[in-house]
């Protein structure tokens, strides 16, 4: 067993990606039933709810933008961490790339691998954000 986790010890890194995006997920959904209920006690007492409670409803239930750039991934036209996230997987790309070239710790193959994928999700962040900024300007 100890010698599974000296060779995939990398596979760590994934894992935790997907723990944190499901909690992420988990958190913005107590987020919206949350406010939901306090749309329900304002709509008990005949009033308007503030416009700032329903922007908040406006958001996908896994939309978790601000945890990166601290705006709203719908809100104020602020970014939405695809900028963050290209620089992040290039940089880790890079990084693995280097450990691959180098051999370290005998495991050539699998950092390439490693750096592969992860070169991999930093281009398509990186057409997914050009493609955002594309739409951004056509509709100015």
């Amino acid at each position: 067993m100890v010698d599974l986790f000296h060779s995939y010890w990398w596979l760590l890194f994934p894992m935790a990606w997907f723990v944190f995006g499901g909690f992420s997920s988990f958190l913005n959904y107590r987020k919206q039933r949350e406010t939901l209920k306090l749309l329900k006690t304002y709509a008990d007492k005949g009033q308007e709810p503030p416009e700032s409670l329903l922007k908040i409803l406006d958001r996908p239930i896994d939309s978790d933008g601000e945890l990166w750039t601290g705006a709203t991934a719908s809100g104020s036209g602020g970014d939405d961490g695809t900028w963050f996230t290209v620089v992040l997987m290039g940089l880790l790309a890079a990084g693995f790339g280097y450990a691959s070239w180098t051999n370290m710790y005998g495991q050539s193959d699998a950092f390439l691998i490693v750096a592969m994928v992860l070169g991999a999700v930093g281009v398509a962040c990186l057409v997914s954000g050009l493609m955002k900024l594309g739409r951004r300007r056509n509709r100015s």
